[in-house]
């Protein structure tokens, strides 16, 4: 087991070197993969390497991960001004039900792979939205439930899918938001902005001082004490809320009473600390991946990532990209989606700081895919799995 300095130390190390090897290698900065994803993905493929060939297990503490997973979605609701909610208007409406049209699709054709395979249909609910927009998380619990009824291999079956869903899904989501973005000749905004969401390297304004520095690690803090706080209030009652989700309303409370009382909080500051936090957890959760996993059930599984993965894809672009205008702020917005549809939440906003730092901010698609994919995504998520599994031929 390598410690939580150790798992920091080579995941730092890791985005050095992705890093380097993107400004010499010019494909790799052409295909637009997030830093991070990259760092992650060669890691977790060595350590595969090593416990196939050399017998070598290698285990990386997941407490730090946690803990910048917990920084980042906290500063993305330090962020998140309700004054601009109102630009989510039709637009998030229109995020919010592409959603669940893609919740759906990603079931129905996972039912239908595993009905080809001859498997019980309980297992393409595992390797439909709970592996692709719930991740290894939610497949994780969904799979208990499922061995609970009776399908033995239910946790090898679903851990092996959602660990190919995030990383097909981080290394897809990038390139096809740049290609969509260069064969329409978008271009983001140019001058100031009034971004929420500022790419780094877009914005000229001067670095933020070390005391409000201090004050934004204050309110990070105060946030994820706050976000446990009713977390225990909530499963007291006999809720269970993701730890991500309450200390990102923490946050949110947190910048809008602020505003409220007339206290400006610099965003510069929670911006940078967001990149950090985003980089840090990416690399490190992506490090961490089991590929050898995906051994079982290879053939269905590839099939079934193949699949989904040009569905979403279609979605996205024919439907989703459309139905928002077909501009700038829509192709950042698509791409965001593919990331949570694809992959998970982290790895949507690696996906748009990504493309954003190439092409221009848009702090419309940041709002929209916060809001989405925070506060309504695991939620319908839940709801369209249990509607599957009611159906009397998946008990």
């Amino acid at each position: 087991m390598i410690s939580d300095l150790g798992t920091f130390a080579l995941g730092l190390l890791a985005l050095l070197l992705a890093g380097a090897a993107m400004r010499r290698i010019p494909v790799l900065a052409r295909m637009n993969i997030p830093v991070p994803v990259i760092a992650g993905v060669t890691v977790a493929i060595f350590v595969g390497l090593l416990q196939r060939f050399a017998g070598v297990s290698v285990q990386f503490s997941a407490q730090l991960t946690d803990f910048f997973l917990l920084v980042f979605f906290t500063t993305v609701g330090l962020s998140a001004k309700f004054s601009a909610l109102r630009a989510g208007g039709k637009p998030l409406l229109i995020l919010c039900v592409v959603t669940v049209l893609l919740l759906v699709v990603q079931n129905a054709v996972g039912i239908a792979i595993a009905t080809a395979f001859d498997a019980h249909p309980f297992y393409g609910v595992l390797v439909g939205s709970v592996s692709f927009v719930g991740g290894p998380g939610t497949a994780a619990a969904w799979a208990k439930e499922a061995q609970a009824a009776g399908l033995q291999h239910a946790p090898e079956i679903a851990v092996g899918a959602a660990t190919l869903a995030v990383v097909v899904g981080a290394i897809v989501s990038g390139p096809v938001t740049d290609w969509l973005i260069r064969r329409k000749n978008l271009r983001g905004p140019t001058g100031d902005s009034p971004a929420s969401w500022v790419a780094p390297g877009k914005n000229s304004v001067s670095a933020p001082t070390i005391p409000m520095v201090m004050l934004v690690l204050l309110l990070i803090v105060t946030s994820v004490l706050a976000g446990a706080l009713v977390n225990q209030w909530a499963r007291a009652m006999g809720l269970m809320l993701p730890g991500f989700l309450t200390a990102m309303l923490a946050g949110a409370a947190i910048t809008n009473i602020g505003d409220a009382i007339g206290a400006k909080l610099d965003l510069v500051a929670v911006e940078r600390g967001g990149e950090i936090a985003l980089q840090a957890f990416l690399v490190m959760y992506l490090m961490s991946l089991k590929l050898w996993a995906l051994t079982a059930a290879f053939t269905p599984l590839v099939v079934n990532v193949a699949l989904q993965v040009v569905i979403t894809v279609m979605v996205g672009i024919v439907i989703l990209f459309r139905w928002l205008g077909k501009d700038y702020d829509a192709a950042v917005t698509m791409g965001g989606f593919l990331g949570f549809g694809l992959s998970s939440m982290p790895v949507a906003m690696a996906t748009m700081d990504s493309v954003a730092s190439r092409h221009g901010p848009s702090p419309k698609a940041f709002l929209l895919i916060a809001l989405a994919g925070s506060f309504f995504v695991d939620l319908a998520n839940a709801f369209v799995i249990k509607a599957f599994l009611s159906l009397p031929w998946l008990r």
